[in-house]
């Protein structure tokens, strides 16, 4: 593990319930790591955070550092023959991920990005139903998720310098969700932008549609509360969905009659377990569960938006 923040605990916790622990540690403050070890009974604790690339006992790094490292960090992973697993976003921008997938082929690793929503079994188990045709062709798709952050300019959220703002905090789970259900990468897209005092973007609105004609709307906001509740319309039902980046349940309603019906699979508090098992069973062999290229396409489409704002972060100017 490379990274000690909030979701790095959750990550220590699921490896934890799943029967495991890590096997090393390592973070920018050598005493947060310390503790860090300490509380998840982690036997090996790297005084700098390179050392782990360097470790042959090392198979798998885990990196939940600051977007703005992650691209330095996945490469030097990657080069020393280690399997990658990293949050989202995975890195900056289309630009950085191609090098890392580049890299990620010739050293033969896999890499991946710690997307829930790729793992969560309720998804999986929707495109059952689709790809049977029950519900009819997929038609829009309408995304809703905001927090609300105080105004703290230095907090990461707001801080252009550790590559803050909506679209790489909470819009990479709301195109990632569009990007698992539409039938292509969506090419046509519009949107608008709310600046921070600090400069990044604050509150978005898209509008994305691809060449199958299924459509999308996306709201985000960094400082107006919104439910993480996405909709998915078909000809036949629409499905509804409340905290959907680690969903257990979807409400279907037909449109001949009005009539519900609840779907549930798996659970929500596993949602780091499914990541973690998914990972693993890739590496071992046989089917790639990671999703990459969902990956590639979401940060092509945030990279793009991000163009069209021309609104950049330090490492890109």
């Amino acid at each position: 593990m490379l990274g000690c923040g909030v979701i790095g605990h959750q990550f220590a916790e699921a490896m934890q319930k799943i029967g495991g622990r890590f096997y090393g540690v390592g973070n920018r403050t050598h005493e947060k790591a310390v503790k860090f070890a300490e509380q998840y009974g982690i036997g090996k604790v790297y005084d700098k955070p390179e050392n782990i690339f360097k470790d042959p006992d090392v198979d798998i790094v885990y990196i939940s550092t600051p977007h703005n490292t992650h691209s330095r960090y996945i490469c030097q992973a990657l080069a020393a023959g280690k399997h990658v697993l990293c949050e989202k976003s995975i890195t900056l921008n289309c630009h950085e991920l191609d090098e890392s997938v580049k890299l990620a082929l010739q050293k033969h690793c896999v890499l991946a990005e710690a997307q829930t929503i790729y793992h969560m079994p309720i998804f999986r188990e929707l495109n059952k139903h689709i790809a049977k045709g029950e519900f009819g062709p997929l038609r829009l798709m309408t995304m809703n998720f905001g927090d609300y952050d105080p105004y703290d300019m230095k907090n990461r959220f707001f801080n252009r310098s550790l590559a803050g703002g909506a679209m790489l905090d909470i819009g990479v789970y709301a195109l990632s969700f569009v990007r698992w259900f539409m039938s292509s990468c969506p090419r046509e897209i519009a949107s608008q932008v709310l600046y921070a005092p600090t400069g990044v973007d604050e509150q978005a609105s898209i509008l994305l549609k691809n060449e199958e004609n299924e459509m999308a709307t996306v709201m985000l906001s960094m400082h107006a509360k919104q439910p993480q509740r996405a909709m998915i319309s078909f000809d036949k039902a629409y499905i509804e969905f409340m905290g959907y980046p680690r969903g257990d349940k979807a409400v279907i309603t037909w449109t001949d009659d009005g009539h519900k019906e609840e779907i549930v699979a798996g659970e929500t508090e596993n949602a780091l377990c499914y990541e973690i098992e998914d990972m693993e069973r890739t590496i071992s062999g046989g089917k790639n569960y990671m999703h990459l290229d969902y990956t590639v396409d979401v940060m092509s489409i945030m990279t793009k938006i991000r163009h069209d704002w021309g609104m950049k972060y330090p490492e890109e100017e």
